[in-house]
């Protein structure tokens, strides 16, 4: 490469792989729902899972969750993180060969991950199923976008460091090594390995890693997204720089410690469970500081949830981030997750937090990034993010009503006893008892789903009318230097 072509090429940022990342979370969105879909459907009519082991719903239940959380929600963030790193910090990314190499190699992860879990390849660990070659791929891949990030942090040419890049270095950080501890592993063939730990140690190490996975992964990345895209779309400076701040300190000290509330009333120690019980509770303050911070950014400007609608993805995504941080602490207490623990309020807390507020953050997020990076003052129809916005909002509050209802049930069918000691109903009846609940997920779900495909339309249309531009590098502010 020509030193003039180096120097034009550092004067812009690279969108590049920006648009690469935001095209393929909304294409892993519809993909990660649509599976959610047909497994809620094998819930309601076991037989649709047509005697076809690769089609099971033990199958395809990881293949859900980690196209939702790591296809959907990963290349959202990747996008987000990229676009957000050099905006704030002025300068071209890091590497694009690197960034370049993290887009591809996460697409082969995702695909991989496709392949395997329908033919029962797994290690069998909550949200870490994935075996051991596509464990070691995840890692390096990991790397090197701790490498881009970091790196274009490096050489950023504003001294300050926006708050939202602190939530993605950290979010960078903390799923390396929850990753590369709880995967540890003894491969024993191509694709066969066992866990490094066993028994309770085991369960410990899982549980850290999969309640990590929720606070990193799932709310510190996308709390990154927040702080950036809704004072962007508000045209609002954040309300609270300051609490943002003691809000990423003490969000992020206080989730490392939340993994044993999984592991209520199990062999693991007491004072494990209530250490992990405490710090749960706790979490409620910074949890609903971030939200506060979020929400009242809107302040003086309020009117403009009336007719923007992406801004009003962002702004319900908080009110749903705030209900499930209220949720999961509550159902922390080892009262009420005597309750709640194995029945489907669980499932109904997870999907809160994972439509509500990961998938609507999202989308709003991506609503704001397509038209600019495809050289559009707007979305292709306004209209359509409307209807997208309504119907998905419909869709999370049938789905996780039915499942608190179905929830509590379960737990009071469970724990009811006869005068003379025994169960008064058998696991069989509280099955047919949840299943109009079933049902009025599934419906849900399928809302959620049409609203992603009224995404993907929506997108296909911008996309296909606009065209690439290059962005140029802002002169120094000397405010921000």
């Amino acid at each position: 490469m020509s030193v003039t072509n180096q120097a034009s090429q550092s004067a812009v940022y690279n969108d590049k792989v920006v648009r690469q990342f935001t095209i393929m979370t909304v294409v892993w969105g519809v993909v990660g729902m649509l599976v959610g879909v047909i497994i809620a459907a094998q819930l309601t009519w076991p037989e649709l899972n047509l005697g076809i082991e690769w089609l099971s719903y033990g199958r395809l239940r990881p293949l859900h969750t980690n196209a939702v959380i790591f296809a959907f929600g990963g290349c959202g963030l990747f996008a987000a993180s990229y676009y957000v790193v050099q905006r704030t910090c002025q300068t071209r990314i890091f590497s694009d060969g690197l960034a370049a190499f993290t887009f591809w190699g996460w697409q082969l992860v995702i695909v991989l991950a496709a392949i395997t879990l329908p033919l029962g390849l797994t290690q069998g660990k909550e949200y870490a199923e994935l075996e051991w070659p596509i464990d070691l791929l995840i890692a390096v891949v990991w790397v090197a976008y701790a490498v881009v990030f970091f790196g274009t942090i490096g050489k950023r040419k504003v001294r300050h460091i926006y708050v939202a890049n602190w939530f993605f270095g950290a979010f960078i950080l903390a799923v390396a090594m929850l990753h590369i501890v709880n995967s540890a592993a003894l491969p024993v063939d191509g694709f066969k390995s066992y866990s490094a730990y066993a028994g309770v140690q085991d369960a410990m190490v899982q549980w850290w890693y999969g309640h990590n996975a929720v606070g990193f992964f799932l709310t510190a990345g996308f709390l990154g997204m927040m702080y950036y895209f809704i004072p962007k779309q508000a045209e609002r400076p954040v309300y609270s720089y300051r609490l943002s701040i003691v809000h990423f300190w003490a969000l992020i000290f206080t989730y490392m410690w939340a993994g044993p509330h999984h592991l209520h009333y199990t062999a693991l120690p007491d004072w494990t469970q209530s250490v992990g019980m405490v710090f749960s509770l706790i979490l409620l303050a910074p949890s609903w500081g971030g939200m506060i911070n979020g929400i009242m950014t809107l302040s003086g400007a309020w009117h403009k949830l009336r007719d923007d609608p992406i801004l009003r993805f962002l702004i319900v995504s908080l009110s749903f981030y705030g209900m499930s941080t209220f949720e999961g602490p509550m159902m922390s207490i080892k009262t009420v997750n005597a309750l709640s623990h194995y029945t489907d309020w669980t499932v109904g807390h997870v999907h809160s937090g994972a439509l509500g507020w990961v998938g609507l953050v999202t989308m709003g997020s991506m609503y704001y990034l397509i038209p600019r990076l495809y050289g559009q003052k707007k979305m292709y129809s306004v209209p359509a993010i409307e209807i997208h916005f309504w119907v998905a909002t419909i869709g999370i509050v049938l789905y996780i009503a039915a499942m608190w209802i179905a929830g509590v049930m379960q737990g009071l069918m469970w724990r009811s006893i006869n005068p003379d000691g025994s169960l008064t109903y058998t696991f069989v009846e509280s099955v047919k008892a949840t299943y109009p609940f079933y049902v009025i997920r599934l419906l849900g779900g399928l809302l959620y789903l049409g609203g992603m495909l009224v995404m993907a339309w929506n997108t296909f249309m911008t996309v296909r009318n606009g065209q690439v531009p290059e962005v140029r590098i802002p002169a120094l502010n000397p405010a921000h230097a």
